[in-house]
């Protein structure tokens, strides 16, 4: 007997997987190599970084860091495309005064750097880095900014929200143990229905009509009937 096809419960669930090994984490993400970018183009008002930060973290990724070429001119090019703000934009770096380096927020490797000309001897303390859209070369500039036109965020795929807020995790784990239960609850369902339909094939062929008679009793009334006695 041919296997029933999945009952339609399943079919959304298998849905909601495809859904769930997706690359980006929506398409308003633009992937590039092995990570997914978004340019937030709203204007705010800032006490600090951090402000900008959260904008990123809200969705569940971090300010961008670059780590080549490749990278930056990707990040250029997608830019002039969208940005219709100011010269310059925040990249996701920091002058640590610790070791006194610049690092990433998002605690990758300085792997890259594309700084313009400036003064070595500078003083760093609260300074971050922009990137400006003409030249796609990085410049120095004060951490303290109270208004930006927009945020580059970024994340590595597969797309993990490590960055998410308790609220985005405790939401995402319930979506995904709600996936896990329906799906069982699928299954059940699926092979108690295909049980009902072998049980009901089964009971038809043991409850057909049977004969009076065996199949000896059949041989002997035919064998009888062949030879006709005759009466003087």
């Amino acid at each position: 007997m041919p296997l029933a096809a999945p009952p339609a419960l399943l079919l959304p669930l298998l849905g909601l997987a495809a859904a769930a090994v997706a690359d980006c984490p929506s398409s308003t993400w633009i992937q590039f190599q092995d990570n997914c970018y978004i340019f937030l183009q709203e204007a705010i008002k800032v006490e600090s970084i951090e402000d900008v930060r959260n904008q990123c973290t809200d969705h569940g990724a971090d300010m961008i860091s670059i780590h080549n070429e490749e990278e930056n001119a990707f990040i250029l090019d997608t830019l002039k495309k969208q940005w219709k703000g100011s010269d310059d934009i925040l990249l996701g770096m920091f002058y640590d005064t610790d070791d006194a380096s610049f690092k990433w927020f998002d605690n990758s490797n300085m792997t890259f750097d594309k700084w313009a000309d400036q003064d070595d001897g500078e003083d760093l303390i609260d300074t971050c880095a922009f990137l400006h859209i003409k030249t796609g070369e990085w410049k120095k500039g004060n951490c303290e900014v109270s208004f930006v036109e927009g945020t580059l965020c970024k994340t590595a795929i597969p797309y993990k929200g490590k960055y998410l807020s308790d609220n985005h995790i405790l939401i995402s784990a319930l979506v995904i143990a709600s996936t896990v239960i329906l799906t069982v609850l699928g299954a059940i369902i699926w092979f108690l229905y295909k049980k009902h339909s072998d049980s009901r094939f089964t009971t038809v062929f043991s409850t057909a009509p049977q004969s009076p008679y065996n199949e000896d009793c059949v041989l002997v009334v035919g064998e009888e009937n062949e030879y006709p006695v005759q009466f003087e």
